[in-house]
């Protein structure tokens, strides 16, 4: 599925530089972001974490802003694909939400700095950076809008705050989850179970 483009600058429609460098770079950016934080990582640092002069990396990326918008959409290019691998073959509407949530925590729980960019704010980038994740979030979050439109639920449910009540959830569950525990899987049934029992009433 296309995902929209996050380099929105003077060269956005110029052919794409031969860069073999650009993925080891993307993992970098990645990584340091989620360990020291976007602004407590530099260029520099992303530059010798790969072996590169600082003035290199402008030759790829002309600015950090560029470099986070890059790891960002590579994050959500991620997400998105394990999701939609999950609802292969899935029919059943609370199955497939179901499904659609388990591949949403086994990207973020795994071993990925990308995942951890995703959900992370950014309060201090400009507005038009901002916008830009905020474009590349909601036309990720589509798919998960079309999963919970085909919710049986009564008419009195609002989809789009149970959209937000279940994306909150998730994407809270890296501050608290410790590997050993209840797996990705699990965890995915127990939030949406209590989703959806209250909703159906007491199937008892």
């Amino acid at each position: 599925m296309a995902i929209a483009q996050a380099h929105n600058g003077p060269d956005a429609n110029m052919p794409q530089r031969a860069d073999n460098r650009r993925d080891v770079l993307l993992d970098a950016a990645a990584r340091l972001f989620r360990e020291r934080g976007y602004d407590a990582a530099s260029m520099r640092h992303i530059a010798s974490a790969v072996g590169m002069l600082p003035g290199s990396v402008y030759y790829h990326f002309s600015s950090k802003d560029e470099l986070l918008c890059a790891v960002y959409e590579e994050g959500v290019r991620r997400i998105h694909e394990a999701v939609e691998d999950a609802l292969t073959d899935r029919t059943e509407p609370w199955d497939r939400l179901t499904a659609a949530a388990a591949a949403h925590l086994e990207t973020l729980l795994g071993d990925n700095d990308y995942g951890a960019v995703v959900i992370r704010p950014y309060p201090t980038v400009p507005d038009d950076v901002r916008d830009q994740l905020i474009t590349l979030r909601d036309g990720y979050e589509t798919l998960f809008r079309g999963l919970i439109d085909a919710l049986p639920l009564p008419p009195s449910v609002d989809r789009h705050y149970l959209r937000l009540h279940l994306f909150g959830a998730l994407n809270w569950t890296p501050t608290w989850y410790r590997p050993g525990g209840d797996g990705p899987r699990a965890i995915a049934e127990q939030i949406v179970g209590h989703l959806r029992h209250p909703l159906e009433g007491d199937p008892s």
